[in-house]
């Protein structure tokens, strides 16, 4: 009889293994088939960047001083970037600004290149970098030439003098420490053999400060704002015999300004100024406009006085496009 209940027993525990093996293969069945497909192939992101841009200001002012006659002016410049990693980056330019020279000279030409290392937190940058003046002409102290210029030249009525060719080149390296989203703190300083071709080596060497203020200042509106300024010396020295030895002073000049941006473009106002006298000014500048003082005798330049600046500009680059 113990036998005959085992039977059963052993029977009933292997229908229900098998109903159980059974439900389990119908459960397997409902389950989704496993998909092997191939990997996405990596994302390439191009090392190579181009970065452009346009301006238009109503003076345009270099280190204090005007180059365009207190008028208007309107730049450009386009710029070729290879990103070696995230961190170190090379690049070089072209750039143009429309000016107004004694030696009549009406556009400045910039190429430039150099290399842009990254440590966190500060920026670094340095290069070198040419200012080129085409279609300058020798203007000489007195009507004819022969003085200083070939015979022919013309002479102004100021008795201001100026070289065809005040091109030269700077070597460079500037440095900017972000402190968070809203501060920067940076310096820089430029140095070249023969400033604008005075017959004299020259430095310029300045610290420059950046505070931006949150992107909610006005809103979801996309517009956005800052504070800058800058203060700098330029160290200058004795010229050449064309302009007969003279020793030009150095002097200090500073800007200060506020910014607003939206998208691409920007609109700098900014005050600018320099603790040179007009006589200084005109004797650094050969300013074609430069006017006689009765009182002194001397003539002075309006070039190097305070200024303000305000400028449009549109910047972008390749990537941010895509």
């Amino acid at each position: 009889m113990m036998g005959i209940v085992m039977k059963k027993v052993s029977l009933s525990i292997a229908a229900v293994t098998v109903a159980a093996m059974g439900m389990g293969s119908a459960f397997a069945a409902d389950l989704p088939a496993k998909m092997y497909t191939k990997a996405a192939p990596p994302v390439v992101v191009s090392p190579w960047d181009v970065a452009f841009g346009a301006a238009i200001t109503n003076n345009y002012v270099f280190r204090g001083i005007s180059q365009s006659n207190r008028n208007a002016s309107v730049s450009a410049y386009f710029e070729p970037r290879y990103n070696i990693n995230p961190d170190l980056q090379l690049y070089v330019g072209v750039a143009g600004n429309s000016i107004s020279f004694t030696n009549r000279a009406a556009a400045e030409v910039d190429v430039y290149g150099g290399i842009r290392p990254t440590f966190g937190a500060l920026a670094l940058d340095f290069g070198v970098w040419g200012y080129l003046y085409p279609g300058g002409q020798c203007i000489d102290y007195i009507a004819g030439g022969g003085v200083v210029c070939p015979v022919g030249a013309d002479a102004l009525v100021n008795g201001n003098a100026m070289k065809k060719d005040v091109s030269f080149y700077e070597v460079y390296g500037k440095a900017t420490y972000t402190f968070n989203d809203y501060f920067a703190l940076g310096g820089s300083a430029f140095y070249s053999p023969n400033f604008l071709n005075f017959g004299f080596d020259s430095t310029y060497a300045s610290v420059n400060a950046k505070f931006t203020a949150p992107s909610t200042l006005f809103g979801s509106s996309g517009i956005g704002a800052y504070l800058s300024g800058e203060y700098g010396h330029q160290w200058l020295g004795t010229t050449d015999a064309f302009y007969l030895n003279t020793a030009l002073p150095d002097y200090n000049t500073w800007n200060v300004g506020i910014g607003f941006t939206y998208k691409v473009f920007t609109l700098d106002l900014r005050y600018s100024g320099t603790d040179l006298s007009k006589e200084a000014c005109n004797a650094i500048t050969s300013d074609f406009t430069a006017k006689l003082n009765p009182n002194t005798g001397t003539f002075q330049s309006k070039w190097c006085g305070d200024q303000f600046i305000a400028k449009l500009s549109a910047d972008v680059t390749l990537g941010a496009l895509k």
